[in-house]
């Protein structure tokens, strides 16, 4: 994680604190996010483990039970985040997250939009694209789960770096004040088609969109739209996905 705040940075060389979110690593396909607190334990297959023996030790520790079974304490990387996080709606992983970043060209500095939300493991790793001195602002039309989205941002050290906003993008479009501002927009929406004259006034002359459609009807509704708002456009599949790439 890169906050610009110095003192929420999660470094992986400073040592953990209490109140620090943790990985806890068992194996490759069994880890969990833990908040420290000094007064508690975890208890696993290994044994019982104290959060007092963990604070004092660096991120990557191995840290041993009562009866000599070990873990690793990672720090939670938006890589690592993605795999422990809470499921609130379907989530991209990193292959395709690695792929998107990399396609809509965000680097430091970037101004980003988002819609929607989810379970948030896309806007982590963007937070982390963008920093220390870019901002993303990522919408969903789900009260609930955008304020479940905040605090997994404020666990995760990227809060800084995210503005989280209710709204329904399908019916309400981008906010006016991001008109011609954005480097890049990422739609990952029921119609994405409806949000798209919006986020084409958002973008910059240069900008990128992206819209992210499991259906490949969705897709073909969006290219008709898109083809009336951008220069050239490009649809990339996969067999598990359609990804829908449109620079301008």
């Amino acid at each position: 994680m890169l906050p610009s705040d110095s003192t929420k940075k999660l470094s992986f060389t400073r040592c953990i604190k209490d109140g620090d979110l943790v990985v806890v690593y068992e194996r490759h396909n069994v880890m969990k996010a833990v908040k420290v607190c000094e007064t508690a334990v975890l208890q696993n297959r290994f044994g019982v483990f104290k959060h007092s023996d963990w604070i004092g030790n660096p991120f990557g520790s191995k840290v041993f039970s009562n009866k000599g079974g070990f873990v690793y304490l990672l720090a939670p990387t938006p890589e690592l985040w993605t795999l422990v996080l809470s499921h609130r709606t379907q989530i991209l992983y990193i292959a395709d997250i690695s792929f998107l970043i990399m396609y809509m060209e965000i680097v430091p500095g970037c101004l980003v939009l988002e819609s929607g939300t989810g379970s948030g493991s896309l806007t982590t790793s963007l937070a982390r694209a963008v920093a220390p001195t870019g901002r993303v602002h990522t919408f969903d039309f789900h009260e609930q789960r955008a304020a479940s989205a905040r605090e997994d941002f404020e666990k995760t050290g990227v809060s800084n770096l995210i503005t989280v906003g209710v709204r329904d993008i399908q019916g309400e479009g981008f906010p006016v004040e991001f008109s011609g501002l954005v480097d890049s927009v990422f739609l990952d929406l029921p119609q994405p088609w409806l949000a798209i004259p919006s986020a084409a006034k958002m973008l910059k002359p240069d900008g990128i969109l992206c819209s992210f459609s499991p259906c490949i009807e969705q897709v073909q509704q969006s290219s008709e739209m898109l083809r009336s708002k951008f220069t050239v456009l490009k649809t990339i599949s996969s067999r598990s996905v359609q990804r829908q790439v449109i620079l301008n």
